[in-house]
């Protein structure tokens, strides 16, 4: 499929089949999104792919902070991904300073752009995805988040048991202003 129907079909999806996501795949997808860009090409995010039941069954029921359908959602999936960055990169200069009044903000560009290059890679090789941001801070406890990384969202992944439709869209008019 061409850049621009991916990107008008992928959806958000929150029921998945039980089969596994194949690993080669899952290779190909992080692969595609080492592709997206970074401040100053620093590279920052890394991935945790959690498919160990016990696990992913501890992180829905303990670390949604109650919110029952991401728990539903994080069950129904046959992966997890968990999204971080490593910490102090972007938005610095080399000698530790802030480059600009965002200060270190940019990481979170830096891993929306990624998650965005991974959910549509993987709508490319058939896998439906959803980017996760409510869930509790013991997660990077239970995940073992490295020291000097964060992180930053979780991400379903699986084959899709669903074909949602299209939500409503604003219009161009809406979005664009001209100055």
């Amino acid at each position: 499929m061409d850049a621009l129907e991916n990107i008008r079909t992928r959806r958000s999806i929150r029921k998945f089949t039980k089969e596994p996501v194949d690993h080669a795949v899952l290779e190909k997808i992080i692969e595609a999104a080492s592709y997206s860009p970074s401040w100053k090409n620093t590279q920052i995010v890394r991935y945790i792919a959690i498919e160990d039941p016990v696990l992913k069954d501890k992180i829905a029921k303990e670390c949604t902070t109650g919110f029952t359908y991401n728990a539903g959602t994080m069950e129904s999936a046959p992966m997890l991904i968990a999204v971080c960055v490593v910490k102090g990169r972007c938005g610095f200069e080399k000698d530790g300073s802030y480059t600009t009044s965002r200060k270190d903000t940019w990481q979170m560009f830096d891993a929306g752009i990624a998650s965005q290059t991974f959910c549509l890679a993987a709508h490319e090789y058939g896998l439906g995805t959803v980017i996760m941001g409510i869930f509790d801070d013991t997660l990077s406890d239970v995940l073992e988040i490295p020291e000097g990384q964060e992180l930053v969202n979780v991400i379903c992944i699986g084959h899709p048991d669903e074909a949602p439709e299209m939500p409503k869209r604003k219009t161009v008019s809406d979005l664009l202003t001209y100055k």
